[in-house]
């Protein structure tokens, strides 16, 4: 999902934050895992691709500058052009390239590999439809944001046919995320377009 909106800009900053404290640091505590949610669901979908059964083999992908991102899960077979994927997804020293501008931030996430966030995926009129997602579960922060953030989000987008016709991906420019980003300092709204 690439959508940075001027009026979400604006609200960002450089400074360091000790915890999430504000609707700022709890958008920029799902800025930085934005990629990393195309990511994870992208490594479902390669999942879906490649699985013989409902259950997925573990998909692994690094982040940009560093750490390892692992999606496990299961996925609908079947010829329905309506599918469910039911995705955990695990990250240890998780940091992709993330900017506010021109300037970077930095956030590295780590998950409890006991229990990893959730990541539901409903993807309906498949290839050219809708993709309706829920994140939910707890990341470790260090970095510009330190401490323990609990997502509870809300995703929606449009989805298209893969590069030559092969698969679905998100359709650019149509991602919508809401929900909230709750820290010890409180539960804070994400509301990102």
């Amino acid at each position: 999902m690439t959508f940075k909106p001027a009026a979400l800009l604006a609200l960002l900053t450089t400074a360091c934050n000790p915890n999430v404290n504000s609707e700022r640091d709890a958008a920029r505590a799902y800025l930085g895992l934005e990629a990393g949610i195309t990511r994870a669901v992208n490594l479902g979908m390669d999942g879906y691709n490649s699985a013989s059964s409902a259950n997925i083999a573990p998909q692994i992908a690094d982040g940009d500058l560093g750490g390892t991102m692992t999606v496990t899960g299961q996925v609908d077979q079947g010829q329905s052009d309506n599918k469910e994927l039911r995705l955990q997804v695990a990250l240890v020293g998780y940091l992709d390239d993330t900017t506010d501008g021109d300037t970077p931030f930095a956030i590295i996430y780590d998950t409890d590999p006991t229990a990893p966030p959730e990541l539901d995926v409903s993807l309906r009129g498949i290839p050219d439809g809708t993709l309706e997602a829920t994140l939910a579960g707890d990341f470790a922060m260090t970095n510009d944001l330190e401490g323990v953030v609990t997502l509870d989000l809300a995703i929606t987008s449009e989805i298209e046919a893969g590069p030559d016709g092969i698969g679905v991906v998100q359709k650019a420019g149509t991602a919508q995320v809401t929900g909230t980003a709750t820290s010890g300092f409180g539960s804070y709204d994400v509301n990102l377009q």
